[in-house]
């Protein structure tokens, strides 16, 4: 998985065969438009695609494993570096960026400074994204070839078909294609997918989301056909994961709520708040837990604190002290931590600052600092207990899926009960979502209700939450039976586009990741099939 991001010489290298016909469209769409504002052809396109978390909800920024997928929709940049230099200020280089959806995104043009990407993150700027993705960039590109590199004046159109706050990680996929473009504009030929994983998870925090690496990964490292379990210690590792076949077979379909969360705007009280909270709580336990003085490792979490770091920091040193020569299973600790949790961090109301810091032996201030400073968060107590018992379960709960996964059915002939056994995690995380960590919402809770009912095996929130988008794994013959049953019972009670009523429910097949598509000299449309071009690689 790990390697370079690949170059597409045709469409069919990044779609399934279904999205072949509405994405050459789109994608000509784009390259006319490019043509239209800028009076050039584009040079190339970067591309990165959105993505549903199959189970591993809220776990990746305390550094557990997800299990997520990419999906269809995706932001595409058409870029051209072919850029006049007469109206640039000196010392600056200029970017142009206009999107397809100009009437709700409007153009913008910058004169940036060759040392310094200013982001306001306090404004809610759509372009703040690409900004975000050009900084990391340009980190990168200097570490490559000094502190004196100056980069490029770009040109780009951007499209994007994955729905902002719906929950399937629109955000990302804008910083990643943004970071990716800047890469090849400035003339890398090899664009590393870890490097570009890890520069796009730190670039989404410059516009004030505590973001962990879930939808990064799952937007660059994807292939096609298989899910993606990502890991993030001792390092980002990404492998891809099939699905054995099942009969009856087994399909995802993805359903919108309609009900926008957008972490941006909620992160205070929602998003950003629970990343804090998860810090604290591996903070109070490492206190309560471990011997005096025992500091937690500094890590790749938001806040450099995570669970998952006092899990390792905790049993290292039970193994030390016990002198046992054989660790526990993962498994067997995480229950044990479940268990620990519930004993030690009592206080189902939550703790206030002043209770935290006497535990962890500093003053308020000091407390506000280290946790609370870094991106904005409101709260008068912290409900520790409930996010370590999610973190924890759910950590288990990926841990199982995979063993379910890699077991494969015993019965061939017919695996509902496997099925059904998979579809449990999956709804015991939505449980622990609405009622332990308090993401979920009451139209996500009845979509759920409703596809269970009519014959789903799981289903669950997917993204952030508070609204957006579920997942739901349910047999081949009962999607039609779903999808009439929230037509009936949700979708026919909202005010609702064409437009909408037709992106409201997808069947979601596993998509591939990022790449990038060079643009012919000549005119014409985009390649659809890979007969009469020779394949590059990045």
């Amino acid at each position: 998985m790990a390697g370079p991001v690949p170059v597409a010489s045709s469409l069919s290298d990044i779609y399934t065969v279904d999205a072949i016909g509405t994405q050459a469209k789109r994608w000509n769409n784009l390259l006319a438009r490019f043509q239209t504002i800028y009076g050039q052809p584009a040079e190339f396109v970067a591309r990165s695609p959105g993505r549903v978390n199959i189970i591993g909800e809220h776990i990746d920024y305390s550094l557990y494993p997800v299990l997520p997928m990419a999906i269809t929709a995706d932001s595409l940049l058409a870029v051209s570096t072919n850029v006049a230099s007469t109206n640039t200020k000196e010392g600056h280089y200029k970017i142009k960026i206009a999107n397809v959806q100009d009437a709700k995104f409007p153009a913008h043009e910058f004169d940036i400074p060759y040392e310094a990407v200013d982001i306001d993150a306090t404004v809610h700027e759509w372009t703040n994204y690409f900004k975000s993705g050009l900084r990391g960039a340009l980190e990168l590109l200097r570490k490559k070839h000094g502190n004196d590199f100056e980069p490029k004046s770009m040109q780009i159109l951007m499209d994007g078909t994955v729905p902002a706050g719906g929950g399937l990680s629109s955000s990302a996929a804008f910083v990643s294609s943004s970071a990716l473009a800047v890469m090849v504009a400035n003339g890398e030929k090899t664009v590393d997918k870890t490097e570009l994983t890890e520069l796009a998870i730190v670039s989404e925090r410059a516009v004030g989301v505590n973001s962990g690496g879930m939808d990064q990964s799952a937007s660059v490292f994807s292939e096609r056909g298989s899910a993606l379990f990502v890991s993030f210690t001792p390092s980002l590792k990404a492998r891809p994961v099939s699905f054995p076949k099942t009969n009856p077979e087994l399909t995802f379909l993805i359903a919108q709520s309609f009900v926008t969360a957008d972490k941006f705007v909620t992160g205070p009280v929602h998003y950003n708040l629970r990343v804090v909270e998860c810090s604290l709580a591996a903070a109070y336990l490492n206190a309560v837990l471990n011997p005096p003085g025992t500091q937690l490792p500094s890590d790749a979490s938001p806040l450099s604190v995570s669970l998952h770091g006092f899990h390792e920091t905790y049993f290292a040193l039970q193994e030390h002290s016990s002198g046992a020569t054989k660790s526990k299973s993962t498994e067997s600790q995480l229950e044990e931590l479940v268990a620990l949790t519930a004993e030690k961090l009592d206080k189902r109301d939550g703790y206030t600052r002043e209770e935290i810091a006497a535990v962890l032996n500093i003053s308020v201030d000091e407390l506000d600092k280290k946790f609370t400073s870094r991106f904005p968060v409101r709260a008068e107590k912290f409900k520790l207990r409930q996010r370590a018992l999610h973190v924890f379960s759910e950590a288990l709960r990926v841990l199982k899926f995979m063993s379910l996964l890699e077991q494969q059915p015993t019965n061939t002939d017919d695996t509902s009960e496997y099925n059904a056994q998979l579809g449990d995690l999956l709804n015991q995380t939505q449980d622990s979502c609405r009622d332990v960590y308090e993401c979920s919402c009451k139209e996500i809770d009845e979509l759920c209700s409703i596809a269970r009912k009519a014959g789903s095996y799981g289903s669950r929130l997917t993204g952030a939450g508070w609204g957006g988008c579920s997942v739901h794994l349910v047999p081949a013959g009962k999607v039609k039976a779903v999808r009439e049953a929230w037509e009936r019972e949700y979708y026919s009670k909202l005010d609702l586009s064409e437009e909408q009523k037709e992106a409201a429910v997808v069947v979601s097949k596993p998509g591939s990741g990022s790449a990038v598509y060079l643009v012919d000299d000549k005119p014409g449309p985009v390649v659809v099939d890979d007969m009469d071009r020779g394949s590059e690689v990045y």
